[in-house]
């Protein structure tokens, strides 16, 4: 599905619409709506940072694991700005994690899960692999030092020293609760964007 909105090209992938509507039928509606209101603040602060730089972003694909804003112009800014539009994501879930951690403080019991969801998908983004914030941030620096093959060589063997007792521990939780296989899903998704992506830096 393709619409046009603000001058950016959207598109949204049909599998993303079928998850929805599974969701919806399975009665977990709940849950996927307060992970993809975490992944929409996310990326709305990178927009948001983005705006501020004057460096809008061309097109944004949203599918089934990622949403990915394309822009054109990204290595045309400095290193400040590339740290302060990457980081600016995270950050604005580690926010919202606080204010509606605060609210549920004060009663608001169903404001927990979309807490609990900004701050697992702020601590995701951070994780140290190239398709991630992480990495990109990791990328943007160590590149003042070193070659950009240097850089991303470094950033891989991070991410699978990181990525190998994260995939145990995925095991070991799967084994204990013989149906929580969501540590590891993420796990093995990660190590696959590892293993077959072909750019780096985008």
């Amino acid at each position: 599905m393709k619409f046009r909105l603000l001058n950016i090209d959207f598109t949204v992938s049909y599998s993303l619409i079928c998850l929805g509507a599974i969701c919806v039928i399975l009665n977990i509606f709940l849950g996927f709506l307060c992970c993809i209101m975490a992944v929409i603040i996310h990326e709305c602060g990178h927009l948001f940072a983005m705006l501020i730089c004057k460096s809008p972003p061309g097109k944004i694909k949203i599918s089934l694991f990622e949403i990915k804003i394309i822009n054109s112009s990204r290595q045309l800014n400095t290193t400040r700005q590339n740290i302060f539009i990457i980081f600016f994501g995270p950050l604005v879930n580690f926010i919202c994690f606080i204010l509606f951690y605060l609210l549920y403080l004060c009663n608001s019991e169903f404001l927990l899960p979309i807490a609990m969801a900004n701050l697992c998908t702020g601590l995701f983004n951070m994780l140290p692999i190239i398709s991630l914030d992480g990495g990109q941030l990791m990328y943007v620096i160590l590149c003042g030092k070193f070659s950009e093959k240097s850089a991303e060589r470094i950033i891989n063997i991070t991410a699978f020293i990181i990525l190998f007792p994260l995939t145990v521990l995925g095991f070991t939780v799967l084994l204990n609760s013989k149906y929580n296989y969501s540590l590891l899903f993420v796990c093995i998704y990660l190590i696959a964007s590892l293993l077959f992506r072909n750019n780096g830096y985008y």
